[in-house]
């Protein structure tokens, strides 16, 4: 994925600074597929606009996850900066073998998830710098990832009300509000139905 970014970024004009920079600095996976073309755009209130409104889903991980990073100590500000996708992904299913540190485990997982995004990052735009191909597509690549994220939690777990109702809520949604609208309110009216059926999910679950 790492690679995939640096490569679209080498293609807009941006250097290897930009993409270390970026990954380094900036690390918001899907976010930073669109700085290309947002940086070309030349509009600072665009830039802030787009981040918010594809990386406010990120607001639903952090809130998942708070109380087990307030726990983490001097950690604690790196786990929320760091939780991107795939580390959210991962630390959900996360189940280390008895002997090993759970805190620890978390934070290696996410400091080694940004060392191979900096690294594919920087190899992209190196690849990108001196060696020409046709890059078209490759953008799908980020698309190609929240498929595998979303099965590999669909068969990590045996409850799949909340995965159903992302589809159907996310199907309407993008339908009714287009593409570059439908992410947000699919979050908030999720969330806000699966808190009205928790009891009803706690309870089958029990029985």
């Amino acid at each position: 994925m790492g690679i995939a970014f640096g490569l679209l970024l080498q293609e807009a004009g941006f250097g290897v600074q930009w993409a270390l920079a970026a990954s380094v600095l900036i690390y918001a996976g899907s976010m930073q597929f669109l700085l290309p073309s947002l940086l070309l755009s030349g509009s600072w209130l665009e830039i802030v606009i787009m981040t918010l409104l594809v990386n406010g889903r990120h607001l639903f991980y952090g809130l998942s996850f708070i109380e087990k990073f307030k726990k983490m100590g001097a950690a604690y500000p790196y786990m929320i900066f760091s939780l991107t996708d795939e580390t959210y992904s991962v630390l959900c299913s996360l189940e280390p073998p008895a002997g090993v540190d759970e805190q620890k485990a978390s934070f290696f997982i996410a400091l080694f998830d940004q060392l191979y995004w900096v690294t594919g990052s920087v190899i992209g735009a190196l690849a990108g710098q001196y060696i020409g191909f046709d890059s078209t597509g490759i953008d799908f690549s980020m698309t190609a990832l929240f498929v595998v994220i979303f099965l590999d939690q669909w068969k990590g777990t045996k409850n799949h009300i909340p995965a159903i109702l992302g589809l159907v809520i996310g199907t309407g949604a993008l339908i009714l509000l287009g593409a570059e609208r439908f992410l947000l309110p699919t979050l908030f009216l999720t969330v806000g139905v699966l808190v009205l059926i928790r009891p009803i999910m706690l309870q089958k679950e029990e029985n």
